[in-house]
């Protein structure tokens, strides 16, 4: 079969178009959150206040700086679709978007997998924590998890990319997404489909399983500590941790084990929410619940 040209090929974003109202309430809610966003709070944090150059912090701020790229991915060209009345994107932007926010959604499942491994050497092992996660090692890891994310990226674009395109590539949702790109090519996709499940089993499921491990050891030595104020002190370094995987993985797992919709519109609102409101809640949550980004806070503000 013939290779079409990627220049002459357009896709059209089906968003909310039969919602015209709809998506003048969801332009004001994405750029607000997308505002929230572009603050990146805790990496100004990181950088003004010596107190938190730790390894969590920089690992935190990576994890802000992944959640700017991802959403900058995809609600800067949301935002002019709500508006235009014309909702097409080219081939290459339509690949470059699909891309970036696929890369940033495989390292951030590595790099909440390397935090609680983080979380648990800082409760079950406190003594030898700042020897074992040194400087270099800090880099090596987020290093190896951006690599990973990319690399699942690459693998999964370069596929997608060779397949042949002859319908009206419709895609039925607010950005470039990898399955809905695959399903339009008028070819047999069995492999793409097969890689990308394959990705989602290795990146979403075993990072997974690694934070469920690190937090049973964390759990079985927090139990033994016969005060309850340290109890209480091992559980506070985690609990915004925990908060932001469940936030994570409960809306992917909701999103891809609840029974499909005969209202579409209600699917695609779900992949907003996973998309723009689980990053803006990334700082919020850590901010809120972590004692020494108020007392950084405290100290910023009585210097300004």
């Amino acid at each position: 079969m013939e290779r079409n040209n990627w220049t002459e090929i357009e896709f059209i974003l089906q968003g909310l178009s039969e919602y015209p109202r709809a998506e003048k309430i969801l332009f004001v809610m994405c750029l607000l959150m997308y505002l929230v966003i572009l603050l990146g709070t805790l990496i100004i944090l990181t950088f003004l206040d010596s107190h938190l150059h730790t390894p969590m912090y920089f690992f935190l701020g990576n994890l802000s700086f992944l959640d700017i790229w991802y959403t900058s991915s995809f609600i800067p060209s949301t935002l002019i679709y709500f508006l235009s009345e014309k909702k097409t994107i080219s081939f290459t932007r339509c690949v470059v978007q699909m891309s970036v926010s696929y890369t940033m959604g495989s390292t951030e499942c590595v790099l909440l997998a390397v935090m609680a491994y983080d979380r648990y050497l800082a409760i079950c092992v406190p003594l030898r924590y700042p020897i074992i996660m040194s400087k270099a090692l800090c880099i090596q890891m987020t290093a190896l998890s951006w690599g990973l994310g990319f690399f699942n990226s690459l693998t999964e674009t370069i596929l997608a990319i060779r397949l042949p395109f002859c319908g009206k590539n419709v895609i039925n949702h607010f950005a470039c997404e990898i399955l809905a790109f695959v399903k339009l090519a008028c070819t047999d996709i069995s492999l793409n489909e097969i890689t990308i499940m394959l990705g989602n089993v290795i990146f979403l499921f075993v990072p997974l399983l690694l934070i469920c491990v690190s937090y049973i050891f964390i759990l079985s030595t927090v139990l033994r500590i016969k005060s309850a104020e340290g109890r209480k002190k091992a559980f506070s370094t985690c609990s915004a941790h925990i908060t932001v995987v469940t936030l994570f993985y409960g809306t992917i797992l909701f999103m891809y084990m609840k029974p499909k919709s005969k209202d579409s519109a209600f699917d695609k609102l779900i992949a907003l929410f996973y998309g723009a409101v689980t990053p803006m809640l990334n700082p919020i949550i850590y901010s809120l619940r972590n004692a020494e980004v108020h007392a950084a806070m405290k100290k910023f503000w009585k210097k300004g």
